[in-house]
């Protein structure tokens, strides 16, 4: 710190056993010893709590870290989360439209039949009146009107009648989604 050699220490105790004498030397070298003390000491109180206080900002750091860390997570949880509801509610859907399609195609099957269409398939000559295929094409329509349906989306999502199971996460709330 003050770069003082064995030299200079030995050239101020030989003054200062001039200046003060053999009496009060043991004296004053006890007083400056004292001082020197309550420098180190303040000196060390100094620099203990600078580190204290380095330290704490230092961990006050690394908490702000974890902390946006933590946050960021939890956002990319719930987009995810947004992401595979829409997923599965499109997937609902897509599967209720495929049911809905595949009932129309079953209603459709289970339509009675023009007989007309049935006499003109039965004589087989692959030409027909055009009554005929008017009534046969009367007799189609709501077959497909049922499958145009069958695509369109629907107003209100209601999965109570659904012929799948629902698989979408659960929204009742937990206790840590009460402290956001």
């Amino acid at each position: 710190m003050f770069d003082i050699g064995f030299s200079e220490v030995f050239v101020i105790a030989i003054v200062a056993l001039i200046v003060l004498g053999p009496e009060r030397l043991p004296k004053a070298a006890r007083f400056a010893g004292l001082w020197v003390r309550r420098a180190r000491a303040q000196w060390y109180s100094v620099k203990s709590e600078l580190e204290r206080e380095l330290a704490d900002d230092e961990l006050k750091r690394s908490l702000r870290q974890a902390q946006d860390d933590l946050r960021s997570a939890q956002q990319q949880l719930r987009d995810g989360d947004r992401a595979l509801r829409e997923g599965v509610d499109d997937l609902n859907r897509r599967v209720a439209g495929t049911g809905a399609v595949a009932a129309a195609a079953d209603d459709a099957a289970a339509a009675p039949r023009d007989p007309a269409a049935l006499e003109d398939e039965a004589l087989g000559d692959g030409a027909s009146n055009g009554a005929a295929s008017d009534r046969a094409t009367a007799y189609a329509a709501p077959a497909h009107a049922a499958a145009d349906t069958a695509h369109a989306e629907p107003s209100h999502l209601d999965y109570s009648g659904a012929s799948q199971p629902d698989y979408r996460p659960s929204t009742a709330q937990t206790p840590n989604d009460e402290r956001r």
